[in-house]
């Protein structure tokens, strides 16, 4: 391996952010700044392969600290991993919320994703930065969705420094927004996640039971609320019973691909290669997607015995949790979470007492769609560019660091403990026969009570809107996010499971619902999916990477063309669309076009 290193320094708070994170350096190698010097030896061979994965971490010790990554900075974390600068530069450059360039200590991200721009999201950007003039030392940067889409518009203040400072202004004002910016100390305090469920309060939930009703800081008060009552279920069944428990469920994965989850746990704990992994994915970037936000910030302590659940069950003692960047209270939440499990004998050495060991370490993403897919995920851990590899091999076979892995969301995970504590046939009663238990729904738009909503599969699209309060001249809904697709408002029947939506000719995805009304106008709203799948494509593979954009090019040249012209940019569409699903490497690429497809066919959305 070869390593060019330039002449840049670091400045001493950047050689503390790193050396915070990692300890001092042992020799003049790594950048100690001794008189006895020896560049002759450093660390090597596997240990320093070993330290790799740190490099996302150190990414984010610099950003947090000083606001964007500079060459000297990188060059530093660089001799302290031994990773080849070119490297970690095309790791820092992959990710929106880093910046290799200068900018001020203070960004304001402010969402212009699909809830957000029809809420006035552009008008917003527009005053911010009119209220906040030149030389304000606040970079203001339009952002895709921050998660807070039921509290539509979205802006999220984050101030480098030692703590780094974060404020969210949602729904966001001028005024608030420039607020969170400036003092960040001073905005007002958040809602608290029970306010993001309409239904707090219902006996019949499951799965959002807790949420509002318990502290999400008390183990204690968690543990009064049936907490912790699956997992010394589990430890009674055993591993193989757990599984079993978990397949007679009929639980599959909630994060859109629906694959059963008990065969993937199978998969794993069979796995002769050892050790196995268990991977939380809470990296949920879909446009109009908040449940997993709102579970980990409204009861984090299910997440935590869920992982361990799963862990227990396919034989893992490390499970890490890959949490998006965008989500500052979940963060703190389940810091708090894991520290008191720990203390607490919940996780650690001895869990329970039972002589199994198993413990969690959060990863934070930095702003990267793609990271959601699930091989992304694992080379964003192990600090490496974000990009999907090809399979086979599959993760339950060479997953995280090329060892089995079992990779669920949170929602999925969450899911586990009532199977346990109810009995899987219990659970299974619970829908329809295909598509078992609860399912979350992030509902937003152009209805009176945005939120999450619980409902039991089956459910018809028609009875979860008008629990949310649907507005009238609704124009269309958007199922399953930028990657799903437009239904009309005389197809409300659309039973909400995964046949009934696939038989209706769309997708139910990760349980998006987003109504919009005729004063959203639908070509922009169209133009913007494109943007945000351009933006968000790793380049990898030229089918994405070139189809994406001249997706884009196509709809601008609709907007501004009709007829026949507009029906060639549209026949160009269909058979981009058609190669981009066909030859994509991952899902972003596959899942692209069926929004405009949707819009087009369904819609007539350029007639």
């Amino acid at each position: 391996m070869d390593l060019h290193f330039g002449d840049s320094k670091p400045t001493d708070d950047e050689r503390a952010a790193v050396d915070a994170l990692l300890g001092p350096p042992e020799s003049s190698w790594e950048g100690a700044d001794r008189s006895d010097a020896d560049l002759r030896w450093a660390r090597g061979g596997r240990e320093a392969r070993d330290r790799r994965d740190l490099l996302l971490p150190g990414l984010h010790a610099i950003n947090d600290r000083i606001g964007w990554i500079s060459e000297g900075a990188l060059d530093y974390l660089c001799r302290r991993l031994t990773v080849p600068p070119a490297e970690a530069y095309g790791v820092a450059t992959f990710y929106a919320m880093f910046s290799v360039g200068p900018r001020p200590a203070t960004v304001l991200h402010v969402c212009t994703d699909l809830a957000c721009a029809a809420a006035g999201a552009s008008e917003l950007c527009a005053g911010i930065e009119a209220r906040l003039g030149a030389g304000s030392g606040v970079s203001v940067e339009r952002s895709p969705c921050l998660g807070l889409c039921e509290r539509a518009p979205a802006a999220l203040a984050v101030k480098a420094g030692d703590p780094v400072r974060t404020a969210v202004s949602a729904p966001a004002t001028v005024h608030d927004a420039v607020l969170a910016a400036s003092a960040p100390d001073s905005a007002p305090e958040e809602p608290s996640a029970a306010m993001a469920v309409p239904q707090a309060g219902d006996p019949s939930l499951t799965l959002l039971r807790r949420v509002g009703a318990v502290d999400p800081s008390s183990l204690d008060d968690y543990r009064a609320h049936g907490g912790y009552t699956a997992l010394r279920r589990a430890f009674e069944l055993g591993p193989a019973g757990v599984i079993r428990e978990v397949t007679d469920s009929g639980l599959v994965g909630r994060g859109g691909a629906a694959f059963p989850t008990g065969r993937k746990w199978q998969a794993t704990a069979s796995q002769p290669d050892h050790p196995h992994y268990v991977v939380c994915n809470a990296d949920e970037s879909e446009p109009g997607t908040f449940k997993d936000r709102v579970l980990m910030e409204g009861d984090p302590y299910a997440l935590v015995e869920a992982m361990t659940i799963a862990a227990y069950a396919t034989g893992a003692h490390q499970g890490y949790l890959y949490l998006r960047g965008e989500y500052p209270r979940a963060l703190q939440r389940l810091e708090h979470a894991i520290a008191q499990a720990r203390a607490r004998g919940f996780l650690g050495d001895d869990v329970l007492g039972q002589g199994y060991a198993f413990d969690i370490e959060i990863r934070r993403g930095a702003g990267a769609y793609i990271c959601g897919e699930e091989t992304a995920l694992f080379n964003s851990i192990e600090g490496y560019r974000g990009e999907p590899r090809s399979k086979p091999p599959f993760p339950v076979e060479k997953g995280l660091f090329g060892k089995p892995t079992v990779e669920n969301n949170v929602e999925t995970l969450v899911n586990v403990l009532p199977v346990l504590t109810r009995g899987a046939p219990a659970y299974a009663a619970i829908g329809t026969d295909r598509s078992t238990g609860p399912k979350l729904f992030c509902v937003s738009g152009s209805v009176e009570r945005p939120g999450i909503y619980e409902l039991p599969f089956g459910a018809t699209l028609g009875e979860l809107l008008e629990l949310a309060g649907v507005r009238e001249r609704l124009r269309a809904v958007l199922l399953g996010g930028a990657a799903g697709g437009f239904v009309r408002p005389d197809e409300l029947g659309i039973p909400l499971t995964f046949e009934g939506t696939r038989e209706a000719g769309t997708t139910l995805g990760s349980g998006v619902v987003m109504a919009f009304d005729d004063t959203v106008p639908l070509p922009r709203l169209l133009l913007r999916i494109a943007e945000f799948f351009r933006d968000e494509s790793c380049g990898q593979c030229v089918p994405c990477r070139v189809g994406t954009v001249r997706q884009e090019e196509a709809l601008h040249r609709i907007v501004e063309r009709t007829g026949a012209a507009a029906a060639d940019d549209i026949a160009l569409l269909r058979e981009v669309g058609r190669a981009m699903r066909d030859a994509s490497i991952c899902g972003l690429g596959q899942t692209a076009w069926n929004a405009v497809e949707s819009a087009i066919d369904r819609l007539g959305a350029y007639e």
